[in-house]
């Protein structure tokens, strides 16, 4: 096993914290502000037919690769295993910014995504390996506000930068951040304590690699695959089981068995694949109710939206005192309630209402996510021994990232089936509504008539989210009552 954490002064704690949470700035931010330049750079690279590729790739990469770095931090190293995933980000932000060709760009977008899936898990078990548990509270919910500040800033960010400089600067933006990033951590942060000699689980690693890929090409490109893409999630299960097998055998396996015997670890997966699935309804259907049926402007859909990335850094920040003051479960369980409550608050959205509704229900989700999420994390840490704690970390990281995946296409099928059922002769009906010139152009009696087809599709597509948000309130009951954040020995030199 390794051996335990470097020592860690109480004055550098803070430093190492902000090195964390800009590298954690970088990769959260890098799809709003690429999503904002897009336009821009398609329109002077072209290839419009592969822009889902742009994202489904860097996405794919990153997903894949979380729970590898994780386990590889736990094996060699938190340090260098962050070094050099955020080195691949960097050198894979600067290709793109020279991208001849859209194809080029997704080739880039790919080693971004490898250079990604290590920042993420491995920022957030540094914070853990550096602060002790009561103070690892407070830590991770700063850390976990970095999500939420940066679905705002980034699509400011991209707005500016395509209108001022050239569209490479939406890349190499990166550079400077990860450099200060890196250049802290390099000062501040021991080297790795020495280990022994490990043995990755390359067989494992390849059952993993090629399960989630098929998994998630499936979901991501069901529409573009067709029935091809059932051939692939019969190649994600078998390849799954094929991992099973490979980790009971395996004498160091990729998920180590302790990570099956906790309840605490358990709750935390579960949590982190709810909490992915639900973000997913608001995302990326509450925009398109706002200015689709509410015939709202873009500013006003994006500033509901942006309440949740408002909720989810103020419960994130509040979270450490109410896991003190109460435990794990409660403060996990108030976050669920709070999710669901803004899940069942859009069912009360209609054509006729305001936006009060959908601000309240964006605010209290990302409320309810900021409490759920930092709690998940936190007990996963406090609850594994340093030996497993990078791999832990990431397969909580790893569940809500595969639950966004799974949520995205659960919700869009939900969406699609209903507009067939309801407007089977209407092509692309949403999209009618969005555009605000063939909006203008409708009848009444027809504009009427689709935007309440359109409101009783995407109802049921909140109604699945509601029902998925009950299950984030039974991950919480999964948490042994009375765990909370316990004092530890001051890692102090």
């Amino acid at each position: 096993m390794a051996v335990t954490t470097p020592v860690v002064k109480s004055s550098h704690r803070p430093l190492i914290l902000t090195a964390c949470m800009l590298s954690m700035f970088m990769a959260a931010v890098e799809v709003t502000i690429v999503a904002t330049a897009m336009p821009t750079i398609i329109g002077d690279l072209g290839g419009f037919s592969l822009l889902g590729w742009v994202f489904a790739v860097y996405l794919l990469t990153q997903a894949i690769t979380v729970p590898i770095y994780g386990r590889l931090a736990d094996l060699y190293g938190c340090r260098k295993m962050f070094f050099i995933g955020t080195t691949l980000f960097l050198i894979g932000s600067v290709l793109c910014g020279f991208a001849p060709s859209l194809a080029w760009m997704i080739a880039f977008r790919a080693l971004q995504g490898l250079g990604a899936g290590a920042i993420t898990p491995i920022a957030t078990t540094l914070i853990a390996n550096v602060y002790g548990p009561q103070e690892r509270a407070k830590a991770q919910g700063y850390l976990s506000s970095v999500w939420g500040v940066s679905a705002i800033v980034g699509p400011l960010m991209g707005a500016f930068i395509v209108s001022h400089f050239p569209w490479a600067v939406v890349f190499w933006v990166n550079v400077p951040i990860g450099l200060v990033a890196m250049a802290i951590l390099v000062k501040y942060l021991p080297p790795d304590g020495q280990r022994k000699q490990h043995k990755l689980d390359l067989a494992g690693t390849g059952y993993l690699t090629l399960s989630v890929a098929a998994l998630l090409l499936a979901l991501l490109q069901a529409e573009v695959l067709g029935y091809w893409a059932l051939a692939l999630i019969v190649l994600a299960v078998v390849s799954g089981y094929l991992l099973i097998r490979q980790e009971r055998k395996a004498p160091e396996p990729l998920f180590p068995l302790a990570l099956w015997e906790s309840k605490v670890i358990i709750a935390g997966n579960i949590g982190g694949l709810i909490i992915g699935a639900t973000m997913m309804g608001i995302s990326a259907f509450l925009p398109t109710y706002v200015q689709g049926v509410l015939g709202g402007t873009p500013l006003e859909a994006g500033t509901t939206l942006a309440l949740m990335s408002i909720g989810w850094p103020l419960a994130s920040m509040l979270s450490s005192r109410l896991m003190q003051a109460t435990s794990y479960r409660a403060t996990a369980v108030l976050g669920g309630v709070l999710l669901l409550g803004g899940s069942v608050a859009l069912l009360f959205l209609s054509p006729d209402s305001g936006l009060w509704v959908a601000r309240l229900a964006a605010f209290s989700i990302g409320a309810g996510m900021g409490l759920a999420n930092t709690t998940f994390i936190v007990s996963v840490q406090n609850n594994a021994e340093p030996a497993i704690r990078g791999i832990a970390t990431a397969s909580t990281l790893f569940t809500r990232m595969l639950g966004s995946a799974i949520g995205t296409a659960v919700l869009g099928a939900t969406l699609n089936l209903n507009l067939q059922y309801r407007l089977p002769q209407v092509n692309d009906p949403v999209q009618q509504l969005m555009e605000k010139a063939t909006r203008n152009a409708m009848e009444s009696h027809h504009l009427a008539a689709l935007t309440e087809s359109v409101a009783a599709s995407l109802h049921w597509v909140f109604m699945v989210s509601a029902i998925i948000s009950v299950l984030a309130v039974a991950a919480g009951l999964l948490i042994p009552a009375g765990d909370r954040p316990q004092t530890e020995p001051q890692r102090e030199s």
